[in-house]
């Protein structure tokens, strides 16, 4: 089976400072990875690596299977889904109309171009699987930021890609938010289970159920990395981490909490 990602002694660095250290990671069809550590740990440039919008300074990177360096990054970007801060529509768009820019992958959609009735349909399917069909015709600028977020992820997938890549997707939900948008991931695994994931995050709160993998970093370096019930462990999430922790898992569900010293 090939991988649709894969990284091997993966370095970065950038003015005289390594982000990124002897990196492997490996991500199938049907995978679904956490990326966990505390700030500055190399999360997000990991990430951008995986997307193709950055290349290493040394080691290998493939992404779907073409290594960097040796392809065209423009021909791969269409093919990952990539969900990453906030996204700024050019001009007055409601939800559906941002959904539907992810076809081009552009701010606003061409002029004179109409979708036609296969793309409405899966557009129409993305919605209610992300649970924001109700709002297909609200202005963006009027959507909370969960209900944003949600829909920035059926933006990611309208071209159906085989990876998707989310950059904190619940950063600044509060826990309404947070769950709504949980439970929708877990939907969109069950619905299309061949699809790889990466998702990177502080907490592991925001790991839906169906998470298989995790890789813990940090300042740069792997910590641990495979199946989230070997990864996700206290020692392992400790050294992490640098504080002691006490973890739990309910129902699929992970939670952490420091441990007070006596």
């Amino acid at each position: 089976m090939t991988a649709l990602l894969r990284l091997a002694q993966v370095r970065l660095v950038r003015e005289g400072s390594v982000l990124l250290d002897g990196i492997d990671l490996e991500v199938q069809p049907g995978q679904r990875w956490a990326l966990l550590g505390p700030n500055g740990a190399g999360k997000t440039t990991l990430l951008s690596i995986a997307g193709a919008t950055r290349h290493p300074t040394s080691g290998t990177a493939e992404v779907l299977g073409r290594p960097l360096g040796r392809v065209d990054v423009r021909d791969l970007w269409p093919q990952v889904g990539h969900v990453v801060g906030r996204h700024r529509p050019a001009g007055r768009q409601t939800l559906r109309t941002v959904v539907l820019t992810g076809a081009h992958g552009t701010a606003a959609l061409p002029m004179r171009w109409t979708a036609d009735a296969a793309l409405l349909g899966r557009v129409d399917g993305l919605l209610r699987t992300l649970a924001v069909d109700g709002l297909a015709d609200r202005s963006w600028d009027t959507l909370s930021n969960g209900e944003q977020r949600r829909a920035l992820v059926a933006r990611a997938l309208v071209p159906d890609p085989p990876l998707l890549l989310l950059d904190e997707p619940a950063a600044g939900l509060d826990l309404p938010a947070r769950e709504r948008l949980v439970d929708a991931l877990d939907a969109l695994a069950r619905e299309q289970p061949g699809r790889a994931s990466v998702l990177v995050t502080h907490h592991l709160e925001e790991l839906p159920a169906t998470t298989t993998h995790a890789l813990l970093l940090s300042e740069g370096r792997t910590v641990a990395a495979g199946p989230v019930e070997q990864v996700l462990t206290e020692p392992l999430l400790s050294e992490a981490f640098g504080i002691a922790l006490r973890v739990a898992r309910d129902d699929g569900r992970w939670s952490a909490r420091g441990v007070r010293s006596a």
